[in-house]
């Protein structure tokens, strides 16, 4: 099995594309989600920022205000990198989890749905493959603007408060451009899921797993006939 980080920007698209791979039968995984997960009361996480950041970042019911948070870390790096010291590694675990559950249901691959994978560069090394769901900005802003119904300025501060979609794509390994037709889009999706799960890429880790649990079959049956040499 192996990993694929998809990413994108605001209004490219690429929750539809997530979509699409699900309804091919892929393995997804929403990095988001899982980050809202481990924070959950009951969790290390969550204890960790009580601990740390203190109770005013709590809702009445035991949750912790993101919004709140969210404050108090603005402009703050020292703080942002303290609360991802306590998240980051819970969300790894959650991940590895999650993953390793596909591993065993037979998946050739995971996608990993990651918004922030070039920026934060966090999970990148895991990743097998790179996805970026492109839109150029004419289109992006377009869109942006009538779902959200934003006025021109208000839309371009968002986008560029994002790293630039041109320069995701320089980066990835693979680009799907949502700038036309959907059906164009959808297609291209088809195309890289047949491509992936085409790929040998997931032999070595599968084969190596295999050969663990032989080695460990053996060992025990030499120890079985080795106590109980009458059994």
């Amino acid at each position: 099995m192996f990993l694929v980080g998809l990413t994108g920007g605001i209004a490219s698209g690429k929750s539809s594309v997530i979509q699409v791979f699900q309804q091919l039968g892929c393995a997804v995984i929403d990095v988001d989600v899982m980050a809202r997960h481990v924070v959950q009361p009951g969790y290390p996480a969550h204890r960790r920022i009580v601990e740390v950041f203190g109770t005013e970042v709590l809702l009445e019911n035991g949750d912790i205000n993101r919004k709140v948070l969210g404050d108090l870390i603005f402009n703050q790096p020292d703080r942002r990198q303290l609360l991802n010291a306590i998240t980051h590694p819970e969300i790894r675990k959650e991940m590895m989890k999650e993953t390793f559950k596909y591993f065993l249901r037979g998946y050739r691959y995971v996608i990993l749905d990651i918004p922030l994978l070039f920026e934060t560069k966090k999970l990148l090394k895991y990743m097998k493959h790179t996805v970026v769901v492109y839109c150029d900005r004419d289109t992006q802003l377009a869109r942006l603007m009538r779902r959200n119904s934003l006025n021109r300025k208000d839309a371009e501060a968002r986008i560029n408060a994002q790293l630039p979609l041109t320069d995701k794509a320089r980066m990835a390994r693979h680009v799907l451009d949502n700038s036309g037709e959907w059906s164009v889009t959808k297609r291209q999706v088809i195309l890289l899921h047949a491509e992936l799960e085409r790929s040998l890429e997931y032999l070595p880790l599968r084969l190596g797993v295999l050969t663990g649990l032989a080695a460990i079959a053996s060992l025990l049956y030499l120890l079985t006939r080795y106590l109980l040499p009458y059994a």
